[in-house]
């Protein structure tokens, strides 16, 4: 059946019709070669930002396995020193401490100066005379 179409057409529409289809057919199995070179592309971004993101995470968790590492590092001196602050407080002190504890309310300036002078002060009486 064909072959009466083209014989029926002149030989420029013949030559036409099979470089159409020649170029149709060429466009087609290029078209899958290119889906999967595109599909390769995106899979190589896909890893290449995978690698990326992972390299990130690692370097994120370092920094704060370091952070970590120093804030119970800080935690500890500072349980420390609240234990020696509680012994040389007086008991007055610590009377007004839990009270403000218990209320919510922070200390002020004048008292928390207060605070932190007065232990000093019986500290430096005691060693005076016994020296």
């Amino acid at each position: 059946m064909k072959v009466t179409f083209l014989q029926k057409q002149g030989p420029d529409q013949i030559t036409m019709k099979v470089l159409f289809l020649e170029l149709e057919q060429h466009l087609k199995s290029s078209s899958g070669a290119s889906v999967v070179a595109i599909d390769n592309k995106i899979e190589q971004a896909m890893d290449l930002v995978k690698s990326h993101l992972m390299y990130a995470v690692r370097e994120e968790v370092e920094v704060l396995k370091e952070q970590i590492k120093e804030l119970i590092e800080k935690n500890s001196q500072l349980e420390q020193e609240n234990t020696l602050l509680k012994t040389l407080a007086s008991p007055e002190q610590l009377a007004q401490f839990q009270a403000q504890l218990q209320t919510g309310s922070p200390p002020s300036s004048s008292q928390s100066q207060g605070t932190t002078q007065q232990p000093a002060q019986p500290a430096s009486q005691g060693s005076g005379p016994s020296a």
